[in-house]
């Protein structure tokens, strides 16, 4: 959604819920969201119990850098067909049923390995989870952007949200409940087969159509520009370097030269939004067991409870975005964030008691579920539907990226200074994004009040 989008009423803002593509990103999130802690939280909770010590976690949640390094094969994902499925499902949806049919074959190769005696082989079908789950959010990114108008993506992104937040409740509190009762091994492989639902939803959903902007073709002109005076270079690698330019080249200088030096700004804020509260997760579970919380309380309360407020935080978001604007709303999502993990040092300080667990991770998750809307609206708004799956994997990758990397010294930080000091730590990592946020607000204010100023198109 850009944020200069003319704000609506409040009867609109709660109305475009009920568009079929809107409700389609229900199940779209919910096969996005489910292998994400599968290889993040949930793994690291896993890898607790069995006994792994807690730089070795931190390190394997690395795994989860892939998600942060998707932007280097989107473009694949943007212009490459896939053979055969690619001609009978499209672009978006062939690619969908490929990384899932990745991400089921991962869980199930992790179902079978043992942490103690095969961490390797666990780790490397993580890393075939990641991968394959970043390869999804690639296509699943670009089929949302591409199906509905800019002015109904804070919609989409509510209902990715909440149908995100219910895989990741099924993720964390289903596959804890499963381990408590069964076993690790049987959780994982559950959760390999309810991936069937991302299938059928892809199986569904209508392929969208592809837009072309009028601007876009200044930056195709550039390939036309290079075959026009290469007819030296053979023709094979001729055609190569085009699409090479086309593909990958013309999507970053697009975004570059519609949005000049205030380019960086916006890829900077990007990349700090969400250091605070990746960071902070990582030793969550981790807190939960060496407070004392048993796998049941961990599964019923903080993955069960807090998805349900999250999913709560995720319709407020929507709507709010919808009736107030982007930037407002992700002030305030960010400023719950910092406060919210700071309660996290209650925890840390009380003996395990299940109803103020349950209260600290309601207050995060709704702060999460409202920032994350907000977030991806105005991720979004930033995309041009010419390059929509490259543009969105970079914002997204440069979201992740640096909030998995800082993230994975969060056992290094627990074990060298405890649990108080880390949370403490991880809250005021959320503070450089907060005065980026007003910085862009200023901007956007100083551009209305400029004549003839116009806001970056995206269609």
């Amino acid at each position: 959604m850009n944020p200069s989008t003319q704000h609506k009423g409040w009867k609109e803002a709660v109305v475009v819920y009920g568009q079929p593509r809107v409700l389609a990103m229900l199940f779209l999130g919910f096969s996005a969201g489910l292998p994400l802690l599968l290889v993040f939280g949930t793994l690291s909770g896993w890898l607790a119990r069995e006994g792994i010590d807690k730089s070795t976690i931190g390190h394997i949640s690395w795994v989860a850098l892939l998600y942060g390094l998707k932007f280097i094969w989107s473009p694949l994902v943007d212009r490459l067909r896939l053979p055969v499925i690619g001609g009978i499902f499209g672009q978006r949806r062939s690619w969908m049923l490929l990384a899932q049919t990745g991400i089921i074959c991962g869980l199930l190769a992790m179902a079978s390995s043992n942490p103690l005696s095969h961490l390797e082989l666990l780790v490397y079908a993580a890393l075939l989870v990641a991968f394959s789950s970043a390869t999804q959010d690639i296509s699943i990114d670009a089929w949302r952007i591409e199906a509905m108008p800019a002015e109904d993506q804070a919609a989409m992104a509510a209902t990715y949200q909440i149908g995100y937040r219910i895989g990741m409740l099924l993720a964390g509190g289903g596959a804890f409940t499963l381990a408590h009762y069964y076993s690790w091994p049987l959780a994982y492989t559950v959760m390999a087969i309810c991936m069937g639902i991302g299938i059928i939803t892809t199986l569904i959903i209508p392929e969208p159509e592809h837009v072309v902007s009028r601007d876009t073709w200044k930056q195709e002109e550039k390939v036309i520009h290079f075959l026009e005076n290469s007819s030296h270079i053979p023709e094979t690698l001729r055609n190569v370097y085009a699409w090479i330019i086309g593909a990958v080249i013309c999507p970053f200088t697009e975004f570059f030269s519609r949005n000049g030096r205030f380019a960086l700004a916006i890829l900077l804020f990007i990349g700090l939004f969400r250091i605070s509260d990746i960071t902070m997760g990582v030793m969550a579970n981790p807190l939960y067991v060496d407070v004392g919380f048993s796998d049941l309380d961990i599964g019923l309360v903080t993955k069960t409870v807090g998805p349900f407020i999250t999913i709560a935080g995720a319709l407020l978001g929507g709507s709010l975005v919808i009736r107030f604007g982007v930037l407002p709303i992700l002030l305030a999502g960010a400023i719950m964030v910092i406060l919210t993990n700071l309660l996290f040092v209650v925890i840390a300080l009380m003996p395990p008691n299940v109803i103020m667990l349950a209260l600290v991770v309601g207050a995060d998750n709704l702060s999460g579920g409202m920032a994350g809307s907000a977030f991806i609206a105005y991720l979004s708004g930033l995309t041009n539907k010419a390059y929509t799956a490259t543009q969105y994997a970079l914002f997204s990758s440069l979201m992740l990226l640096p909030a998995k990397f800082i993230g994975g010294f969060s056992g290094d930080v627990v074990d060298a200074y405890g649990f108080v000091s880390f949370f403490i730590y991880a809250a005021l990592l959320g503070i450089p994004a907060i005065l980026l946020i007003l910085y862009l607000m200023r901007h956007q204010r100083s551009e209305k009040t400029v004549p003839g100023s116009m806001s970056a198109q995206t269609d």
